[in-house]
Protein backbone atom coordinates (compact mmCIF):
# COMPACT_ATOMS: atom_id res chain seq x y z
CA UNK A 1 0.00 0.00 0.00
CA UNK A 2 1.25 3.48 -0.88
CA UNK A 3 0.16 6.17 1.53
CA UNK A 4 1.20 9.39 3.24
CA UNK A 5 0.08 9.31 6.84
CA UNK A 6 -3.42 7.82 6.78
CA UNK A 7 -4.11 8.99 3.21
CA UNK A 8 -4.33 5.96 0.90
CA UNK A 9 -2.90 6.98 -2.47
CA UNK A 10 -4.08 3.75 -4.08
CA UNK A 11 -7.69 4.83 -3.62
CA UNK A 12 -7.26 8.30 -5.13
CA UNK A 13 -4.60 10.83 -6.01
CA UNK A 14 -3.80 13.46 -3.40
CA UNK A 15 -3.91 17.21 -3.87
CA UNK A 16 -0.90 18.62 -2.04
CA UNK A 17 -1.00 22.26 -0.98
CA UNK A 18 2.40 23.91 -0.92
CA UNK A 19 2.99 25.93 2.26
CA UNK A 20 5.54 28.63 1.48
CA UNK A 21 4.57 31.55 3.73
CA UNK A 22 2.75 32.25 7.03
CA UNK A 23 2.73 28.49 7.72
CA UNK A 24 -0.08 28.18 10.26
CA UNK A 25 -2.42 30.65 8.58
CA UNK A 26 -1.77 29.27 5.11
CA UNK A 27 -2.15 25.65 6.26
CA UNK A 28 -5.56 26.33 7.80
CA UNK A 29 -6.65 28.05 4.59
CA UNK A 30 -5.40 25.09 2.52
CA UNK A 31 -7.37 22.68 4.70
CA UNK A 32 -10.51 24.78 4.27
CA UNK A 33 -10.03 24.67 0.50
CA UNK A 34 -9.88 20.87 0.52
CA UNK A 35 -6.19 19.99 0.44
CA UNK A 36 -5.44 16.33 1.19
CA UNK A 37 -1.81 16.77 2.26
CA UNK A 38 0.36 19.79 3.12
CA UNK A 39 3.91 20.23 1.84
CA UNK A 40 5.91 22.33 4.29
CA UNK A 41 8.69 24.01 2.29
CA UNK A 42 11.37 24.65 4.90
CA UNK A 43 13.60 26.42 2.36
CA UNK A 44 10.89 28.93 1.38
CA UNK A 45 9.82 29.46 4.98
CA UNK A 46 13.42 30.19 5.98
CA UNK A 47 13.40 27.51 8.71
CA UNK A 48 16.89 26.24 9.39
CA UNK A 49 16.80 24.40 12.72
CA UNK A 50 14.97 21.23 13.85
CA UNK A 51 13.34 22.88 16.87
CA UNK A 52 11.59 25.59 14.85
CA UNK A 53 10.58 23.12 12.15
CA UNK A 54 9.22 20.62 14.69
CA UNK A 55 7.18 23.33 16.42
CA UNK A 56 5.62 24.48 13.14
CA UNK A 57 4.79 20.91 12.10
CA UNK A 58 3.17 20.13 15.46
CA UNK A 59 1.04 23.28 15.30
CA UNK A 60 -0.05 22.62 11.70
CA UNK A 61 -1.00 19.02 12.48
CA UNK A 62 -2.92 20.10 15.55
CA UNK A 63 -4.84 22.79 13.66
CA UNK A 64 -5.56 20.92 10.42
CA UNK A 65 -5.31 17.19 11.12
CA UNK A 66 -3.74 16.74 7.67
CA UNK A 67 -0.67 14.65 6.81
CA UNK A 68 2.56 16.61 6.41
CA UNK A 69 5.18 16.25 3.69
CA UNK A 70 8.40 18.07 4.52
CA UNK A 71 10.71 19.43 1.82
CA UNK A 72 13.91 21.45 2.03
CA UNK A 73 14.57 22.12 -1.62
CA UNK A 74 18.09 22.70 -2.93
CA UNK A 75 18.90 25.69 -5.10
CA UNK A 76 19.81 23.48 -8.07
CA UNK A 77 16.27 22.06 -8.03
CA UNK A 78 14.42 25.36 -7.74
CA UNK A 79 14.62 25.82 -3.96
CA UNK A 80 15.88 28.64 -1.76
CA UNK A 81 18.08 26.80 0.73
CA UNK A 82 21.29 28.68 1.51
CA UNK A 83 23.95 26.85 3.42
CA UNK A 84 25.75 23.56 3.60
CA UNK A 85 24.22 20.53 1.92
CA UNK A 86 24.84 18.37 4.99
CA UNK A 87 22.81 20.85 7.08
CA UNK A 88 19.96 20.84 4.55
CA UNK A 89 19.61 17.07 4.49
CA UNK A 90 20.46 16.76 8.19
CA UNK A 91 17.45 18.90 9.05
CA UNK A 92 15.18 16.55 7.11
CA UNK A 93 16.68 13.46 8.74
CA UNK A 94 16.30 14.95 12.21
CA UNK A 95 12.60 15.71 11.71
CA UNK A 96 11.84 12.18 10.55
CA UNK A 97 12.78 10.74 13.93
CA UNK A 98 10.13 12.78 15.78
CA UNK A 99 7.02 10.97 17.00
CA UNK A 100 4.76 13.83 15.88
CA UNK A 101 6.97 14.83 12.97
CA UNK A 102 6.24 14.75 9.23
CA UNK A 103 4.53 11.80 7.55
CA UNK A 104 6.67 11.96 4.42
CA UNK A 105 9.85 13.52 3.08
CA UNK A 106 11.01 14.67 -0.36
CA UNK A 107 14.70 14.31 -1.17
CA UNK A 108 16.21 15.07 -4.56
CA UNK A 109 17.82 12.43 -6.74
CA UNK A 110 20.56 15.00 -7.43
CA UNK A 111 21.64 15.07 -3.77
CA UNK A 112 24.90 13.25 -3.08
CA UNK A 113 24.41 9.56 -2.50
CA UNK A 114 25.60 9.94 1.10
CA UNK A 115 23.17 12.76 1.92
CA UNK A 116 20.31 11.13 0.05
CA UNK A 117 20.83 7.78 1.76
CA UNK A 118 20.92 9.50 5.15
CA UNK A 119 17.42 10.91 4.61
CA UNK A 120 16.00 7.75 3.03
CA UNK A 121 17.35 5.53 5.82
CA UNK A 122 15.87 7.85 8.45
CA UNK A 123 12.49 7.76 6.71
CA UNK A 124 12.44 3.98 6.44
CA UNK A 125 13.63 3.53 10.04
CA UNK A 126 10.67 5.56 11.30
CA UNK A 127 8.01 4.34 8.87
CA UNK A 128 7.76 7.55 6.86
CA UNK A 129 7.05 7.73 3.13
CA UNK A 130 9.98 8.69 0.90
CA UNK A 131 9.59 10.75 -2.25
CA UNK A 132 12.70 10.95 -4.42
CA UNK A 133 12.36 13.82 -6.85
CA UNK A 134 13.89 15.45 -9.91
CA UNK A 135 13.02 18.81 -11.44
CA UNK A 136 14.09 19.94 -14.90
CA UNK A 137 13.16 23.59 -15.44
CA UNK A 138 14.66 23.83 -18.93
CA UNK A 139 13.34 20.89 -20.93
CA UNK A 140 11.55 17.57 -21.10
CA UNK A 141 13.96 14.64 -21.41
CA UNK A 142 13.25 11.92 -23.95
CA UNK A 143 10.85 9.13 -22.93
CA UNK A 144 13.81 6.80 -22.51
CA UNK A 145 15.59 9.29 -20.26
CA UNK A 146 12.46 9.91 -18.16
CA UNK A 147 12.02 6.17 -17.72
CA UNK A 148 15.65 5.86 -16.64
CA UNK A 149 15.35 8.74 -14.14
CA UNK A 150 12.24 7.29 -12.50
CA UNK A 151 13.79 3.83 -12.39
CA UNK A 152 16.91 5.24 -10.72
CA UNK A 153 14.70 6.84 -8.04
CA UNK A 154 13.20 3.46 -7.13
CA UNK A 155 16.67 1.93 -7.06
CA UNK A 156 17.68 4.70 -4.62
CA UNK A 157 14.84 3.69 -2.30
CA UNK A 158 11.87 5.83 -3.31
CA UNK A 159 8.37 4.84 -2.24
CA UNK A 160 7.16 7.44 -4.75
CA UNK A 161 9.25 8.70 -7.67
CA UNK A 162 8.54 12.32 -8.60
CA UNK A 163 9.52 13.85 -11.92
CA UNK A 164 8.75 17.45 -12.91
CA UNK A 165 9.77 18.69 -16.35
CA UNK A 166 9.38 21.77 -18.54
CA UNK A 167 7.64 20.96 -21.82
CA UNK A 168 8.46 22.83 -25.00
CA UNK A 169 5.49 21.35 -26.84
CA UNK A 170 2.35 19.30 -26.36
CA UNK A 171 4.30 16.32 -27.69
CA UNK A 172 6.55 16.63 -24.64
CA UNK A 173 3.48 16.55 -22.42
CA UNK A 174 2.15 13.46 -24.20
CA UNK A 175 5.51 11.72 -23.74
CA UNK A 176 5.42 12.42 -20.00
CA UNK A 177 1.87 11.10 -19.69
CA UNK A 178 2.78 7.99 -21.68
CA UNK A 179 5.72 7.27 -19.36
CA UNK A 180 3.42 7.86 -16.37
CA UNK A 181 0.91 5.32 -17.67
CA UNK A 182 3.65 2.76 -18.28
CA UNK A 183 4.79 3.01 -14.66
CA UNK A 184 1.20 2.82 -13.44
CA UNK A 185 0.65 -0.35 -15.47
CA UNK A 186 3.85 -1.76 -13.95
CA UNK A 187 2.48 -1.11 -10.45
CA UNK A 188 4.99 1.64 -9.66
CA UNK A 189 4.07 4.72 -7.58
CA UNK A 190 4.97 7.90 -9.44
CA UNK A 191 4.18 11.60 -9.44
CA UNK A 192 4.67 13.39 -12.74
CA UNK A 193 4.25 17.06 -13.57
CA UNK A 194 4.70 19.12 -16.73
CA UNK A 195 5.36 22.66 -15.58
CA UNK A 196 4.58 26.01 -17.23
CA UNK A 197 1.64 26.89 -19.46
CA UNK A 198 1.95 24.00 -21.95
CA UNK A 199 1.76 21.53 -19.08
CA UNK A 200 -0.70 23.32 -16.82
CA UNK A 201 -3.45 20.83 -17.57
CA UNK A 202 -1.31 17.96 -16.26
CA UNK A 203 -1.99 19.32 -12.76
CA UNK A 204 -5.45 17.78 -13.08
CA UNK A 205 -4.98 15.28 -15.92
CA UNK A 206 -1.81 13.43 -14.86
CA UNK A 207 -3.64 11.58 -12.04
CA UNK A 208 -5.82 9.93 -14.70
CA UNK A 209 -2.64 8.40 -16.15
CA UNK A 210 -1.25 7.25 -12.83
CA UNK A 211 0.31 10.22 -11.04
CA UNK A 212 -0.46 9.72 -7.34
CA UNK A 213 0.17 13.33 -6.34
CA UNK A 214 -0.56 16.76 -7.74
CA UNK A 215 0.74 19.99 -6.26
CA UNK A 216 -1.33 23.14 -5.90
CA UNK A 217 -1.01 26.65 -4.53
CA UNK A 218 -3.09 27.98 -1.67
CA UNK A 219 -3.36 31.43 -3.24
CA UNK A 220 -3.61 32.00 -6.99
CA UNK A 221 -0.77 34.57 -6.88
CA UNK A 222 1.62 32.50 -4.76
CA UNK A 223 2.72 29.41 -6.68
CA UNK A 224 5.87 27.49 -5.76
CA UNK A 225 6.40 26.27 -9.34
CA UNK A 226 5.39 27.40 -12.85
CA UNK A 227 1.85 26.35 -13.77
CA UNK A 228 0.55 25.51 -10.29
CA UNK A 229 -3.18 26.03 -9.91
CA UNK A 230 -5.09 26.88 -6.71
CA UNK A 231 -6.09 23.97 -4.47
CA UNK A 232 -9.84 24.48 -4.70
CA UNK A 233 -9.76 24.71 -8.50
CA UNK A 234 -7.69 21.53 -8.81
CA UNK A 235 -10.04 19.66 -6.47
CA UNK A 236 -13.11 20.85 -8.38
CA UNK A 237 -11.76 19.88 -11.80
CA UNK A 238 -10.49 16.50 -10.59
CA UNK A 239 -13.95 15.73 -9.19
CA UNK A 240 -15.47 16.61 -12.56
CA UNK A 241 -13.07 14.29 -14.38
CA UNK A 242 -13.64 11.26 -12.15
Amino acid sequence: MTQIGPFDLEKKAAVIAVILEKPLETSKKAAEKGADILEVRLDLLGIRDPESAAKIIREIKSETGLPILVTNRSGTEGGKWEGKEEDRTGLLAALLSLKDGPDAVDIELSASREDRDKVIKAAKAHGKTTIVSSHDFSKTPSPQEMTAILTEMFTAGADIAKLAVMPGSLEDVLNLLKVTLEFKNAGKAVCTIAMGNPGKHTRVVAPLYGSLLTYASVESDAAAAPGQLPVDEVKKIMEMLK
